[in-house]
């Protein structure tokens, strides 16, 4: 799991290239920028800032300047803040300088991905904010875009929060529907622990006190504490007392998240982080 203290270190490029081409393809369709090869006239340099409207957190600027690049090798992007930064309003981000059709041509993908990935690491770093008096973290879940799973989760580290699971293979988490299978929270764990190996966390989801009793008996290493109301959530705490890593889920809004921290809990894990949170407005206009 991603460490709050540990620094954000970049995405491979060989990692985002094919999610950069693959949304340029898509926006140049079959016969590319009729506007700007209509309108721009071919030699034409611009230089062009790209600013926040709102203030928030920077993630993504590794994408756009990809964007740039893979339309016009010769447009030079200059990142004036770092992904993790926190900018306010009017706030300049980055220098987009060169072939102006390459320039028009490549805006609107490269404002997606910044735009989206801020927008992500903004609502993680409200959350984080609101928890930074206690030990807990707050972290993401599977609930991403399809296909931009690796992405939406570096912004969410952008913003102070940490990564759970990145896919079905990482770990072992037993939910509703596998205990309803398995018959019990017990055999659930059992046929887990037979099927993986030594190197596999196992983790259970439950929603009652009774369930968290039965699984702390069958030995796990994670808990998640899913939808219970304050009460119990720190009565859950003080029953997991360090035999597991408690986690906690279900109605966290940078208004709630600082009480559920207040129960003790190890992890605070947020869905809409990844499928709701709102885009940071970031536009590019010319210098």
């Amino acid at each position: 799991m991603q460490s709050l203290s540990a620094p954000l270190v970049p995405l491979p490029t060989i990692l985002i290239e094919p999610l950069v081409r693959e949304a340029l393809l898509e926006d140049l369709g079959r016969a590319g920028d009729l506007t700007t090869d209509a309108i721009v006239p071919r030699g034409l340099t611009m230089k062009t800032v790209m600013a926040a409207r709102q203030g928030g957190v920077v993630a993504g600027l590794d994408l756009a300047a990809l964007a740039f690049r893979l339309i016009e090798p010769a447009i030079r992007f200059e990142a004036l803040v770092e992904d993790g930064a926190a900018v306010a309003p009017g706030a300049s981000v980055a220098i987009v300088e060169g072939p102006g059709r390459g320039v028009l041509t490549a805006e609107r993908v490269a404002l997606n991905f910044v735009s989206r990935m801020s927008g992500v690491a903004s609502a993680t770093a409200k959350l984080a904010a609101a928890v930074k008096h206690t030990r807990a973290r707050i972290v993401c879940t599977r609930k991403t875009t399809p296909l931009l799973r690796a992405i939406e989760k570096y912004a969410v580290r952008a913003g102070g929060g940490s990564n759970h699971r990145f896919g079905l293979d990482d770990a072992v988490l037993i939910k509703d529907n596998h205990v309803a299978v398995a018959g019990s929270v017990t055999e659930a764990i059992r046929r887990a622990r037979e099927y993986v190996g030594h190197l596999v966390k196992i983790e259970v989801e439950v929603e009652t006190l009774a369930q968290l009793e039965e699984a702390l008996g069958a030995g796990v290493d994670a808990v998640l504490l899913d939808n219970m109301p304050l009460e119990n959530l720190k009565r859950g705490v003080a029953m997991i007392d360090g035999r597991a890593i408690s986690e906690a889920s279900g109605r966290v809004t940078p208004e709630t998240a600082g009480v559920i921290a207040e129960t003790g809990v190890d992890l605070i894990s947020v869905g809409w982080l990844t499928h709701s949170a709102p885009i940071l407005d970031i536009g590019l206009d010319a210098a």
